[in-house]
């Protein structure tokens, strides 16, 4: 995106549902699968150091909020901060891994939550990338003149997959045949990394006139899915081959007795190439756009567990990239993991800290492991015109 043609950030909104909850307090919403404590919890707890998250779900294991919910208050958030929006919308963008259903489009239930005039809405779905290619895609319709205001929503409600009744007829039937309730590192492993909530992006072709506004620069995407199987899933059994069976293929007895809905990850695969291949895309993004990383301010990288920090900080290093750790900005421990809003949360916050001044260059880095692709966008701190 070059001067004559741009998209700036605006503002961030957030909405993060209920009270904070501790680590000691997850079960306690997301339930003990087979009525047992989790061993897997203590072990991925201490790996990703996560300290808070929140949930849309209450103590009962009653949903408080629906995705669209959840992302409608995001963008309704917005509008208390500048009323004049309501009106100026003309596109909304939304990206989630966790829609409430699979038809209607995600974007359309949430217009329909706020009750808005006709707009455009699209609905781009996947994981971790869902979030910001919803904001490709605003930006892009922003900068070609398509859209004089769009919002970018990301947004995600995880703990509805998380809770203990998904996988309690697995459970039920593991135990039948074994008196061994336990449930497959792979599917239980995501039970505590992942949490709720929702974000969402003013941009507009110009920058703001009353603080200081993010320019985007250039985002690029690129996957990996020709080189490296499946590592994250739902909805699919993998098979020995490690291809992906889809829940459609599979009968309605298969969906309960091996959890087929949940989300699952292979451990395995994530170590073996999640920063590898990550750093080797961020390298020859920062190439093609000739950026010297050692002239970045911030990096905001979306890092899924505080284990992979030190990971993706070695990759850099042998790829002569050394970025102090005073100029990164993660805010997991306190937010949690938040899969397609998680990049803009950590956004948001920094935006809001005060610690911004024009002419400041902030990069965002976004990996989404379910078949190893990456995202990596450029902003400029702008000030008011």
């Amino acid at each position: 995106m070059n001067e004559r043609h741009s998209a700036y950030i605006h503002r961030i909104s957030k909405f993060l549902p209920g009270p904070p909850i501790e680590n000691d307090e997850m079960e306690d919403y997301l339930g003990r699968i087979g009525g047992q404590r989790s061993r897997a919890k203590a072990i991925v707890l201490r790996n990703n150091r996560i300290r808070r998250r929140h949930y849309a779900r209450d103590r009962a294991g009653r949903s408080t909020h629906t995705n669209a919910q959840l992302t409608a208050l995001a963008v309704q958030s917005l509008m208390e901060q500048d009323p004049a929006l309501d009106a100026a919308i003309d596109l909304l963008a939304c990206g989630t891994t966790t829609p409430d259903q699979l038809l209607p489009a995600h974007g359309n239930m949430v217009l329909g939550e706020l009750k808005g005039t006709p707009m455009e809405t699209v609905t781009l779905a996947g994981s971790c990338l869902a979030g910001i290619s919803a904001f490709k895609y605003a930006c892009l319709a922003v900068s070609a003149g398509s859209a004089r205001h769009a919002v970018a929503a990301a947004s995600e409600r995880f703990s509805s997959w998380l809770g203990a009744q998904t996988f309690d007829e697995e459970a039920s039937r593991l135990a039948a045949l074994n008196a061994n309730p336990g449930i497959a590192f792979e599917k239980e492993f995501l039970r505590w990394m992942l949490s709720d909530g929702a974000t969402a992006v003013s941009l507009r072709p110009h920058a703001a006139r009353d603080g200081l506004s993010l320019r985007v620069d250039w985002i690029e995407m690129h996957s990996f899915a020709g080189e490296v199987e499946t590592c994250m899933y739902a909805g699919a059994r993998k098979t020995a081959q490690g291809s992906l069976e889809g829940w459609a293929d599979l009968t309605a007895q298969h969906w309960l007795d091996q959890s087929i809905f949940a989300l699952k990850q292979d451990a395995r695969l994530l170590e073996q190439h999640i920063a590898r291949l990550g750093t080797l895309q961020y390298v020859r993004d920062l190439a093609r756009h000739e950026v010297d990383p050692r002239s970045l301010d911030w990096f905001l990288p979306h890092i899924s567990s505080d284990y992979f920090r030190s990971r993706v900080d070695d990759e850099m290093r042998k790829h002569g990239v050394d970025l102090p750790q005073e100029r990164w900005f993660v805010n997991l421990s306190t937010v949690g993991n938040v899969g397609a809003a998680s990049i803009f949360l950590a956004l948001e916050e920094l935006m809001a800290s005060g610690r911004l001044s024009a002419g400041q260059t902030l990069m965002l880095a976004i990996p989404e492991s379910a078949r190893f692709s990456y995202a990596h966008a450029m902003l400029t701190v702008v000030a008011p015109t």
